[in-house]
């Protein structure tokens, strides 16, 4: 039986995709271990965000040969599909698969026995135009669905078009049954995730269904404690999705939402597809459905021709939003992307500052957040992970909390009171609950 293990860089969807991998190399008789456990084979699942993703990707091989030197290493994902032939010249790859191909890589690799030279798989992106249903199932607790992959979106930074092709989607039906296997396991909670999830309902190149009808379906599946929107663009998030997740009793008050601007200058030159104007106007409606509704924004600093003040319009739009935190994100150049050849480059040091001013912005607006939650109650869903005698969790809005550890809270929802903030963040004491600290 030849051991395989998994490495997994990048986004969530990623993760969804490689454990869904992972579950098709046990199928055949593999064994699946941890990177260090010598394995046999190495799948590297590669991300391209950022330029710093491609050097990662170099990193994790070197590390793959020093464990097992005579291991085989198959590279897959976002910057196998962008640069496959680079990717086969890195020292110690054997095989490269592209987005067509990667979940065929236990047909394609048969065997998975070392050549001369490695071996790539990688059709055009035009290729990519099947939808492989993905799940992750690496904890008890929690699970990451896909529901939507690719992008018809042409965002001039991003790469993620030319790496996972267009815009397509599962079936609700599908989608719902897939549900209700995952809520056969001990998982609680289901986030749905993609690369333009509220884009969710084209396929083969038609709009045949809608997000708002997929949650509502999903909302009736019985066994799941809790569903989670992962990231949802401004323009797609409609009156209806808010309305809907304000009166649902399982899809939790979270939002995340890509701003990656506030000044309508920048988001022109991004080709985003919305003005700062709408954006706030989505924080409003939310927040006047959800009061406690926890809202994280994406942004990124130091896009071509983001001047000063163009930055300053950005930190003040933030700092006046009702969001709860932010994933900052510094801009990086990519090959093939429109803003790769803009004027107006931003020195990389000027790009550090931004991101550090924004960093720290956002743990400003994660503590207001705690505040206001405090003296309610609230429902956390405890995680099985165990730090110096401590356990995890997260409430229905994203409020991360610790409790000592006791093996009958893992994987269970309970009621705790929020009760004030401390070093160690938010404790709360409740009858026969242990104290709660959040983070």
């Amino acid at each position: 039986m030849k051991k395989v293990a998994f490495y997994t860089l990048g986004c969530k969807l990623n993760y969804s995709e490689t454990s869904t991998i992972s579950r098709l190399f046990e199928e055949k008789g593999y064994k699946k271990v941890d990177f260090t456990d010598t394995p046999d084979i190495f799948i590297i699942n590669t991300c391209s965000v950022t330029e710093n993703a491609d050097k990662k990707c170099h990193k994790i091989v070197r590390e793959a040969r020093g464990i097992s030197p005579e291991a085989y290493v198959a590279i897959v994902g976002c910057y196998a599909q962008l640069k496959p032939k680079e990717i086969s010249e890195i020292p110690g790859v054997d095989a490269v698969l592209g987005a067509a191909e990667k979940f065929r890589l236990v047909e394609l690799l048969d065997g998975f026995v070392r050549q001369p030279n490695a071996q790539v798989f990688a059709s055009d992106i035009e290729q990519a135009n099947t939808f492989n249903t993905s799940y992750s199932l690496h904890d008890r607790t929690r699970t990451f669905l896909k529901v939507q992959d690719g992008c018809d979106y042409s965002c001039t930074f991003c790469t993620i078009p030319l790496a996972r092709g267009s815009s397509r989607s599962d079936s609700i039906v599908n989608i719902v049954k897939t549900a209700q296997e995952i809520a056969a396991t001990e998982v609680r909670e289901i986030v749905l995730t993609g690369v333009n999830t509220g884009d969710f309902g084209l396929q083969e190149g038609k709009r045949v269904e809608r997000f708002v009808d997929l949650i509502k379906a999903l909302d009736q599946v019985e066994g799941i404690d809790r569903f989670r929107i992962s990231s949802i663009e401004p323009n797609l998030l409609t009156d209806e999705i808010i309305t809907f997740v304000s009166q649902s009793q399982r899809f939790v008050p979270h939002f995340h939402i890509p701003l990656q601007s506030g000044s309508n200058k920048i988001l022109k030159l991004m080709k985003r597809r919305y003005l700062r104007e709408l954006y706030s106007d989505r924080v409003d409606t939310i927040k006047s459905l959800m009061p406690h509704c926890c809202i994280g924004v994406d942004v990124i600093v130091g896009f071509p021709g983001e001047t000063d003040e163009d930055f300053k319009e950005t930190y003040q739009f933030l700092n006046e939003l009702n969001i709860s935190y932010l994933h900052v994100f510094t801009y990086s150049e990519r090959e093939n992307t429109p803003a790769a050849e803009m004027d107006g480059t931003v020195p990389g040091h000027i790009r550090a500052e931004r991101s550090k001013m924004l960093h720290i912005l956002s743990d400003k607006k994660r503590r207001k957040f705690y505040e206001e939650n405090l003296g309610r109650e609230a429902t956390v869903l405890f995680e099985n992970d165990v730090e110096e005698g401590m356990m995890h969790g997260f409430t229905e809005n994203y409020i991360r909390v610790v409790a000592q550890y006791d093996p009958i809270l893992v994987n269970e929802v309970k009621r705790v009171k929020l009760l004030s903030i401390q070093a160690k963040g938010l404790v709360e004491v409740e009858e026969a609950m242990p104290e709660v600290h959040v983070h």
